[in-house]
């Protein structure tokens, strides 16, 4: 995957992520739901103060969102300087990298613009919900997913060696 694809992936991922979430804002209030697969799948519109997971999302303290949006930055600024200096054989690792990128960069404009992520992705069942997400957060766990199937490697090209 070429630096240029990579580039507009991420940014697609962006583009998609940032869509959807205005879709989602112009359609539900903070808490209302739809249901798409009655026991399982709900459109539940949240606000994530926090980290990942809802991660500090009851915690309140002076500049939580500016604290919050420096620490994504820099991490989205290692993540893109590890990205340019991996070995063009790692496929798999810059795909997923590529969708990471690309999703913490949308959940990045929220939490800038907005003060919080939009997610709205309710999976549960019975009383048991999982975390709600977005698109960003399934780009990101995609990515993820991509780059421990390299570590475990998977996507590598076999050479041949003789002795």
């Amino acid at each position: 995957m070429s630096t240029r694809v990579q580039l507009v992936v991420a940014l697609a991922v962006v583009v998609l992520d940032q869509i959807v979430k205005a879709m989602v804002r112009s359609r539900l209030m903070l808490h209302e739901s739809i249901t798409v697969i009655p026991g399982f799948f709900d459109l539940t519109r949240v606000h994530n103060t926090g980290a990942a997971y809802g991660f500090l999302n009851g915690v309140d303290f002076p500049f939580k969102t500016a604290l919050l949006a420096c620490v994504a930055t820099a991490a989205l600024i290692g993540l893109a300087l590890y990205a340019v200096k991996l070995d063009r054989n790692q496929g798999l690792t810059r795909a997923g990298l590529t969708l990471v990128i690309g999703g913490a960069a949308g959940n990045l404009i929220d939490r800038v613009t907005a003060g919080y992520v939009l997610d709205f992705v309710d999976l549960y069942r019975g009383n048991w919900h999982f975390w709600a997400f977005n698109v960003a957060d399934s780009a990101i766990s995609i990515g993820v997913v991509l780059m421990i199937l390299e570590l475990l490697g998977l996507g590598r090209t076999r050479v041949s060696r003789t002795v």
